[in-house]
């Protein structure tokens, strides 16, 4: 009984040494956000929100990310298939690059992309001779948000490419169907439910980047200053509550899309 009933003890604290770590690392951090936001009144926030420079960077993030967003889900998409269906010399190594931008700290793939395009490089002054700006333009913006969310699409596509059922392509070959066909009604019906999933993670990642963005966006107001770079300017001019009702914002489009990912995931898993 003795052994039982500490095997009960340990039990209810290792849970609530876990709920407590969730709580106190997530669950506080978020209300204390919306509580800061709205700690003003709502008229201030909604002030806050509807200031041109706040919702003019609100909008560019969204569009952005959106491009990033689609430009990782084709790469990635593709990326991950030839990692799983080819082999090659090289192929372990780039599988365990995959996860670089996760092990990088933001501000080096920011610095890194600085030095690719910068004045002085190769790539820099190729664009600058055909009269294309990159460096402190929506491109760099675009290229570091494709850089942190660059491993998402590709870690969700991966594991259902490695489950997916050989033999239901060969019954495909052997009906007569060809590879684009097999491809677009058996091997992407199987693909789809990663892509959206790590479409929408990286989405959610690129809406909240900034030290990669900060080095090279230009900051310029209506023009290259994103959402993450004016709650940061906010704070830095004293207006907490304001920094706090854009980033209500962006971390409520957040949960909706990480909402949205688990009814995804588990409805799979239902099927």
């Amino acid at each position: 009984m003795n052994m039982r009933l500490r095997s009960r003890w340990w039990s209810f604290g290792f849970r609530s040494a876990v709920m407590l770590y969730f709580v106190v690392l997530i669950l506080l951090p978020m209300l204390g956000i919306y509580t800061q936001a709205f700690s003003r009144g709502w008229s201030f926030f909604w002030t806050s929100i509807i200031d041109p420079l706040a919702w003019q960077a609100v909008l560019l993030t969204l569009k952005l990310a959106v491009f990033a967003t689609l430009i990782n889900v084709l790469l990635g998409t593709m990326i991950g298939w030839v990692l799983i269906r080819y082999r090659f010399p090289g192929r372990r190594l780039l599988n365990s690059l995959v996860d670089l931008p996760f092990a990088l700290p933001t501000a080096v793939g920011g610095l890194m992309i600085l030095l690719l395009l910068g004045p002085g490089s190769l790539v820099g002054e190729a664009a600058a001779s055909i009269g294309v700006e990159i460096l402190f333009h929506e491109p760099a913006i675009v290229l570091a948000m494709m850089f942190v969310t660059f491993p998402f699409v590709i870690r969700a596509v991966q594991p259902l490419l490695e489950e997916l059922d050989a033999s239901e392509e060969e019954a495909a070959y052997t009906l007569g169907a060809s590879k684009a066909r097999t491809f677009l009604q058996v091997v992407l019906p199987s693909m789809l439910p990663g892509i959206i999933g790590g479409a929408m993670l990286a989405f959610s990642r690129a809406l909240a980047e900034f030290g990669a963005v900060v080095l090279i966006a230009g900051n310029i107001p209506g023009r290259t200053l994103v959402a993450s770079v004016y709650i940061f300017g906010e704070v830095e001019s004293d207006n907490p509550q304001g920094a706090a009702a854009v980033s209500v914002l962006l971390l409520t489009l957040s949960l909706l899309i990480l909402w949205t990912v688990n009814a995804v995931t588990s409805r799979r898993r239902r099927l």
